[in-house]
C-alpha cells in the first residue's frame, strides 16, 4: 500500500517539475525512486557502459520510435517510458536501422533483449511485462556483454 501511495504521489509530481530539473531512477535503491522530474533525454547506465538516450515517453513519440533514421551512433538510442508495466510489443515498419531492443522492468532490470532487423513488420513481443524499453544499435548489448537480469541506471535531464 505504501509503495502505491508513493507511486501516485510521484506520478502526480511530474506535470509539475522545474523544467531544468533531473530525475534519477536508481537500480541500487527502492525501485522507481524519484528525486524529481522532467523528460527529452535521459542517460541509460549498465555496469559503466552508459547509453544517451531520446526520450519517447507520450503516444506520439513513441508511435515515431527511431523511424525514418539513417543511423543510430554507437552509445546512443532511444528510451521509451510507460506510465505503468505491461508487455510492450515493436516492429520496425520505417525504421532503416538495425535494432536491438531491451525491455525493463520497474526495477530496472532487464527481462529481455531482442534484435530487430530493419523495414519488417515482424512482432517483436518482450518475454515478461516492462516499464521501459530500451532501442540501440544492433549489437550493442552483446559486445558490452548486457545480458537478461542486468540492472541499469536511468538519469534523465532536459
Amino acid at each position: 500500500m505504501k509503495l502505491l501511495v508513493f507511486l501516485l504521489a510521484a506520478a502526480a509530481a511530474f506535470p509539475f517539475a522545474k523544467p531544468n530539473a533531473e530525475v534519477r531512477l536508481d537500480s541500487g535503491g527502492p525501485a522507481n525512486s524519484v528525486t524529481a522530474a522532467t523528460e527529452a533525454t535521459a542517460l541509460v547506465i549498465f555496469r559503466g557502459d552508459t547509453v544517451r538516450a531520446e526520450v519517447a515517453n507520450t503516444p506520439e513519440t513513441r508511435g515515431q520510435g527511431l523511424m525514418f533514421r539513417d543511423a543510430v551512433p554507437d552509445g546512443t538510442g532511444m528510451l521509451f517510458v510507460f506510465d505503468r508495466e505491461a508487455q510492450r510489443s515493436f516492429w520496425m515498419q520505417n525504421t532503416f536501422v538495425a535494432l536491438d531492443v531491451a525491455w525493463i522492468d520497474r526495477n530496472f532490470v532487464i527481462v529481455d533483449i531482442q534484435q530487430m532487423e530493419p523495414e519488417t513488420t515482424d512482432i517483436h513481443d518482450g518475454a515478461r511485462p516492462a516499464m521501459y524499453a530500451l532501442e540501440v544499435r544492433q549489437g550493442w548489448f552483446a559486445e558490452k556483454d548486457i545480458r537478461v537480469g542486468d540492472r541499469c541506471e536511468l538519469i534523465f535531464s532536459p
